[in-house]
């Protein structure tokens, strides 16, 4: 769950400064942010903890649709009693995921957004392991959101794929982590670049990608290897870019950040 954060309220919408940044809500927006919320609250009180930027982020999902919006935040409430009834994942109910090593985050992109990087040939799948991944999902997406800069709002993401094989591939994975992230963490991803991808990968990728919806598609951009660096650098300062890409930052696994 995301609480209220201070904001200010005027005639040219909802503003909350941090640090000298701002995130602004424009006068449609905030109109409608309105109805939703008065809407929401009425199905599912404790929706009066979230703050109107989170109520935005599904909006902006759905188009500004205050019907459809107000369905998928809803549901995303439901879901969120139901699977984190704790507040978050603790790392004791992922240790596999854990111990994959699979997954950092360190440094901002140029929009000072945080960086994740996924390594996907560490990703191996196992029996019984699709509710776990899940959690680590979630795990994941807590953190990084936890660690927002202030006035930020979304993530860049590097889905390395060197090296990966059938072995690692995990469809039903991968389609439950598009849709936790598409459904409960709408216009939290920035954007999301496939580098050192193998043709091999493509199979699994065609079986996955009528699941993306249009939004998301726009986010993503896969890397020729030979212009990799120089591909990355365009939104990530070298100082920011982690070192495997020939940046100056080692790689931080996701729950030593």
């Amino acid at each position: 769950m995301e609480f209220k954060n201070s904001e200010e309220v005027n005639g040219n919408g909802a503003t909350e400064k941090q640090n000298g940044e701002e995130r602004r809500i424009n006068d449609i927006e905030q109109t409608k942010i309105g109805v939703m919320r008065a809407f929401v609250e009425a199905q599912d009180p404790s929706s009066k903890e979230v703050d109107d930027f989170m109520i935005r982020r599904f909006l902006r999902a759905r188009e500004l649709d205050i019907e459809k919006a107000s369905k998928l935040f809803l549901k995303y409430l439901s879901w969120r009693r139901s699977f984190v009834p704790n507040g978050s994942i603790s790392p004791s109910e992922i240790p596999n995921e854990l111990a994959q090593n699979k997954l950092f985050m360190q440094g901002v992109d140029k929009q000072n957004r945080p960086i994740v990087i996924v390594f996907g040939a560490r990703h191996k799948p196992y029996k019984g392991s699709l509710e776990e991944f899940k959690r680590f999902v979630v795990f994941t997406l807590d953190r990084i959101c936890a660690r927002l800069p202030p006035g930020q709002e979304k993530f860049m993401a590097i889905a390395d794929i060197e090296g990966w094989g059938y072995s690692n591939s995990d469809i039903r994975g991968y389609i439950a982590a598009l849709s936790i992230l598409q459904d409960c963490y709408p216009e939290r991803l920035g954007k999301l670049f496939f580098v050192h991808v193998p043709y091999v990968f493509m199979t699994a990728w065609k079986v996955v990608y009528p699941f993306v919806d249009s939004k998301t598609k726009k986010k993503i951009i896969f890397v020729d290897n030979k212009k990799l660096t120089s591909t990355l650098l365009r939104d990530i300062d070298e100082s920011q870019l982690p070192n495997v890409y020939g940046g100056k930052l080692p790689l931080v696994p996701i729950q030593g950040s």
